[in-house]
This record gives C-alpha cells, sequence and structure tokens, in this order.
C-alpha cells in the first residue's frame, strides 16, 4: 500500500525500518499518549517484533508514516463478531515532526483507505484526557466526540478518562471518497 501525502506518504513497513523506528518511538513523550502495548523503553527487539508482525499481517492493517524515513505509525484493528463493521483506528508520531499537520493528512488519508479497503461502518479511536493534540487532530479529520470514559484508563501510575472519536462511512462527503 502506497498513499501519498505531500512530502510524507503511507507505507508498509520494511525491514530496514527497525532503526529509524527504534529512533521515534523510543520517547516517553510518544509512549505517554498511548497504551502500554506500545513500550517504553523501546528495544531494537521491539521493533524488530513489530516489523515482523505488520510484514506478516493478512490482511495488512498497519502502515509506517513515512518522509526520508519512518517517521510514525498508523493502523486499524478490525473488530470481530457483533462490532464486525467497526474498527479501532490508532496512531503515533516521531516528536520532531509534531505541530506539522503530517499526523491529520495520515488520519484522514487513513480513514478513507479502511472505508474503501474494507467493510467497514465506522471507525473509532480511544484518546486519553491528557493528550488534547491528538483531540485537535481527530476533530479536524473530522471525527465526532461520542463520549467520555471516566477513569476508565491507569497509564504511569495516574488514573485517566478517555474520550471516544468515531466517524461513520457516511460522513465521508463524495468529495473525499476515492
Amino acid at each position: 500500500m502506497l498513499i501519498k501525502l505531500g512530502n510524507c506518504e503511507i507505507r508498509n513497513y520494511r525491514i530496514n525500518d527497525t532503526e529509524a523506528l527504534l529512533k521515534y518511538a523510543n520517547n516517553w513523550n510518544v509512549s505517554i499518549n498511548l497504551r502500554d502495548g506500545f513500550p517504553f523503553p523501546y528495544t531494537i527487539q521491539d521493533a524488530s517484533d513489530w516489523i515482523d508482525f505488520t510484514i506478516h499481517q493478512n490482511p495488512q492493517t498497519n502502515f509506517a508514516i513515512a518522509a526520508q524515513e519512518l517517521i510514525g505509525g498508523i493502523g486499524i484493528t478490525l473488530q470481530s463478531d457483533v462490532h464486525r463493521k467497526s474498527a479501532e483506528i490508532g496512531y503515533w508520531l516521531g516528536e520532531p515532526f509534531w505541530g506539522k499537520g503530517i499526523i491529520t493528512k495520515a488520519l484522514t488519508a487513513m480513514t478513507k483507505y479502511a472505508f474503501n479497503n474494507f467493510d467497514l461502518i465506522r471507525l473509532y479511536a480511544y484518546v486519553f484526557e491528557t493528550n488534547p493534540a491528538s483531540i485537535r487532530v481527530l476533530e479536524k479529520a473530522g471525527y465526532k466526540l461520542e463520549g467520555r470514559l471516566r477513569k476508565s484508563v491507569i497509564k504511569d501510575g495516574q488514573i485517566l478518562d478517555q474520550m471516544v472519536y468515531a466517524m461513520l462511512k457516511d460522513e465521508l462527503t463524495s468529495h473525499e471518497k476515492f
């Protein structure tokens, strides 16, 4: 998969992404806004395992955000059973690239990709209350706040609320669809 985003792109992970993944993922300021499954410290083994996982995924649902090198990641988690028409979307970006509009473009593009390539009617994302930048990204990309889950997560010893944002397939305007 390849989606051009101007000076960046969303693409499949590659074996040679390991060093760049380690460089940008091994950052407390990145990991503090993500689930504990995204470890800190982030080791070379973590990077290698993640890339191996994504390369062998079928279907592939996790992708690299890259400029000259990998600078972040974005993907969906397909749901099952009664939730089978939904997917959770998640993303992260290396700290040197924050505030440049990259992740908003990536989220918008990945939203379109997911709706056009998977049998989905709903994409949703959870965001910690302590991450206003990600809340703005979701809102700029057209996601709507569905609710606040009070004291629903624990991160770094802190009990936090998280917000649920979602986009429905029929909310994409005709010019946004591929």
